[in-house]
């Protein structure tokens, strides 16, 4: 696209945001709510795939840090491929081939783990888009794959009925390879508009909101079309960003960008959600994530925690250490009880695959979904997200393994019945839910009409005393959480 063609967008947005319902402004735009869909959705899948997945060493930073001598990448880029002025990140490209990407598997085992939405990740830091884009050569339709991937993608969710967001990591290509500028590599001036490596600047302290040097008004018009761009090719549900957002110099065009989406949304008739990390937005306007990490107590309002099935990297690699099934599905819990959603991302080998590690875990998730989904699809959070001795640590980059006892419990609500889900199941099958306690001083005074096992035809036996709800139920034996359905009269 030339620069001719991008005015002519430029105006079109302008003129999208002065038509629309809501204007490039927080005033206006904190009037937005979020798509009931979303809130009721509770579970997605993540997907970090792109050309870091060739390296597969470490992490998906691998492209700034192959650039950094102190860092463990950049002797084993040197050790393995050579001098970073022979052989670079852009050389990875035609390595990236994706001969084994099967959309419709992809889509398939998604919908077997339980997954009500899928994002892949359209751009990472890296600055390669993995759809078909007028704004740059250096994307997956005429490079590595030569396919349009997240569009063949999300065909084949279409066809299961599950909606496809987009996750957009470009500002931080503002800095993300500029360290290769500081010795003889291939980042070399001159860089221009549209350029896989362009800018390449300096980092600064990407937590602060006024670092130098600001990214550039041209940098930011550039993340503004393609961020609009994906608006236009995939009208996604919702759509997610990374952290630097926050900066200052992107704050005119991102109010642009939200009210942009919202507004073609509302034009085209299709639900709009951003997350967002941080005090990117003015609360309100957007859906807050959490990156893993959790809240310690339910929220009034609907948030978004995102986390990986490897703890140490978010794309594949060969290092890749994966978490356990249950530790997911009990974080799944936990988030559902306080008015969230998680985002479980998948990190896919070059080749298009999803190695057996990423696939157990998910269908694990599937199986207990299947029988215990009723507890957490659909569901509203309670006055109480639950009881019991175990605390989780709330923030960001918290999350760790947590042992949970047959005192612990988390609650969710649907119409008259009230989830009771015990995150670590007795041997014997014996448990008290305290807060349902009946004649005490800080009682339940509400009714228990019945108590259910989900997933089991035989009934448990309870009662109701001072000291809680006791529910027997010895005909039960599981090494993941088992849900209750408590109905209420």
């Amino acid at each position: 696209m030339n620069i001719v063609d991008r005015e002519k967008k430029m105006q079109e947005i302008d003129q999208v945001i002065a038509q629309g319902p809501y204007q490039d402004n927080w005033a206006s735009l904190s009037h937005y709510e979020v798509p009931e869909w979303y809130k009721k959705a509770k579970f997605g899948i993540f997907i970090h795939w792109g050309v870091y997945a060739v390296p597969a060493f470490n992490n998906e930073w691998y492209p700034r840090n192959m650039y950094i001598s102190t860092m463990p990448e950049y002797q084993h880029h040197i050790d393995t491929y050579g001098p970073h002025k022979d052989f670079g990140y852009k050389d990875f490209i035609s390595l990236f081939k994706a001969e084994k990407f099967d959309p419709d598997a992809w889509a398939a085992l998604f919908e077997e783990a339980g997954a009500r939405y899928v994002i892949p990740v359209a751009e990472h830091h890296d600055g390669f888009q993995m759809y078909k884009s007028d704004l740059s050569e250096w994307n997956a339709a005429e490079k590595g794959p030569c396919r349009d991937t997240t569009q063949e993608l999300q065909t084949a969710l279409s066809k299961r009925g599950i909606p496809m967001g987009v996750s957009s990591h470009r500002f931080e290509h503002w800095f993300f390879l500029g360290h290769g500028k500081e010795f003889d590599s291939d980042v070399k001036e001159p860089l221009h508009l549209g350029d896989l490596y362009w800018p390449s600047m300096p980092e600064g302290d990407t937590m602060d909101s006024f670092s130098e040097p600001a990214p550039s008004p041209e940098f930011c018009q550039d993340w503004l079309l393609r961020c609009c761009e994906l608006v236009d090719r995939f009208h996604p549900p919702i759509v997610y960003f990374d952290w630097w957002i926050h900066h200052s110099a992107l704050r005119p065009y991102l109010k642009k960008f939200v009210a942009y989406y919202y507004n073609r949304a509302a034009e085209g008739g299709f639900p709009a959600a951003i997350n967002y990390k941080h005090d990117s937005f003015i609360f309100g306007s957007a859906v807050p994530d959490v990156e893993r990490g959790h809240f310690a107590d339910v929220k009034p309002y609907f948030w978004q925690t995102c986390t990986a099935i490897a703890k140490n990297s978010w794309c594949y690699t060969e290092q890749n250490q994966y978490k356990a099934p249950y530790s997911l599905i009990c974080d799944l819990i936990d988030v559902a009880s306080k008015n969230g959603t998680m985002l479980l991302n998948v990190g896919p080998k070059a080749d298009g695959t999803i190695g057996p590690e990423d696939t157990a875990v998910l269908k694990a998730i599937g199986r207990w979904l299947k029988v215990n989904g009723e507890a957490i699809y659909d569901t509203a959070p309670w006055r109480l997200c639950g009881e019991g001795p175990t605390q989780v640590e709330e923030g960001f980059f918290t999350e760790k393994d947590v042992q949970y006892t047959p005192q612990d419990f988390r609650f969710t609500m649907k119409e008259d019945h009230l989830y009771a889900t015990a995150l670590a199941f007795p041997a014997d099958g014996q448990l008290t839910i305290k807060t349902l306690a009946q004649g005490g001083a800080h009682s339940f005074v509400g009714m228990v009409k019945d108590v259910a096992v989900l997933g089991y035809a035989e009934a448990p036996a309870w009662h109701r005393d001072p000291d809680g709800l006791h529910i027997s139920a010895p005909f039960v034996h599981s090494d993941m959480p088992v849900s209750f359905r408590i109905t209420l009269e």
